[in-house]
């Protein structure tokens, strides 16, 4: 390989560069990194020297990036993104400190939450970043240390992966809802009544024909009713009085524990998957994250 150090004036002149051709702006490039506007453009000038190409196109209060200098620039961006996040991953694996854990708006309503008392009693050290997104994130792209994912680990190769709760579905309504109503006795009962259904956009999620199917219901026309596609909106119209709605088990057995909501059948959809923590098979995880990931994985299950 040409030896770098005669190749480039500097690493400095690249992510100059870099600023520069993203923002098509050597004004904008210095103000992004502190630097004049005359530092920019000498540094520009210099690796174009040392290149022994025109990287940039000057036009009238602009430039933009030439044909090479294109080339040449995705190249730099990838370069300079993979050290940044090599850098900012064995800075953390090195202090701690934060720690961010992606998941659904629901698990962090009615999992995280109410546990978030005792994780700072039990890490007191650790302050915890949750992201919630409303598809699977790439944890790497986004620098993201741990998530918390439904399905089978098979299909997520690039992850390593440990069990946290099993998926079992049961029906709910709130506490007030079945105040003049008669409580169904039956599966088959749940069909007379308003159904609330969640329509997941972007996760792969159980419905109420797969519950009825379970019971051993099918062939039947499922009533279509209210339906929302944000599982937190589903629980909050049960909660109202709006109708009767899927709960899955570890978000929903806390609020049925205190009254809020009521379970409807003890039949229980267990589809044999189950949510999990994971994490980049090829990162290091920091202390901190660690802490958090073995916490996670250590509370009751029932």
């Amino acid at each position: 390989m040409e030896n770098l150090r005669s190749l480039l004036p500097s690493v400095n002149s690249l992510v100059v560069f870099e600023a520069a051709g993203r923002l098509s702006s050597f004004t904008g490039a210095a103000r992004e990194l502190r630097m004049t506007q005359a530092a920019v453009s000498y540094a520009v000038h210099r690796l174009e020297a040392h290149l022994g190409t025109a990287l940039f196109l000057r036009e009238h209060r602009r430039v933009r990036l030439s044909e090479a200098g294109a080339r040449f620039h995705a190249d730099v961006s990838i370069g300079l993104q993979h050290i940044q996040r090599s850098a900012q991953d064995l800075r953390a694996v090195a202090t701690g400190g934060h720690v961010t854990l992606s998941c659904s708006t629901a698990f962090a309503a009615f999992w995280m939450v109410p546990r978030m008392a005792e994780l700072r009693a039990d890490l007191p050290e650790i302050d915890l970043r949750i992201q919630t997104a409303d598809r699977d994130l790439d944890l790497v792209g986004e620098g993201i240390p741990l998530a918390i994912r439904g399905g089978d680990p098979g299909d997520w190769p690039q992850y390593l992966s440990a069990p946290l709760a099993a998926e079992e579905i049961y029906p709910v309504c709130g506490a007030g809802y079945l105040a003049g109503r008669d409580r169904p006795r039956l599966a088959a009962d749940l069909l007379e009544h308003q159904l609330i259904h969640l329509e997941e956009p972007h996760r792969s999620a159980a419905t109420w024909r797969d519950w009825f199917a379970s019971a051993g219901i099918e062939g039947r026309r499922v009533p279509k009713g209210l339906q929302i596609n944000d599982y937190v909106l589903v629980v909050q119209s049960v909660i109202a009085g709006q109708g009767i709605a899927l709960g899955w088990r570890h978000l929903v057995e806390g609020l049925v524990d205190q009254g809020v909501l009521v379970r409807l059948s003890d039949h229980a959809l267990s589809t044999g998957l189950q949510f999990h923590v994971i994490w980049p098979r090829n990162a290091t995880l920091s202390r901190a994250a660690l802490e958090v990931r073995d916490w996670l994985l250590a509370q009751p299950r029932d």
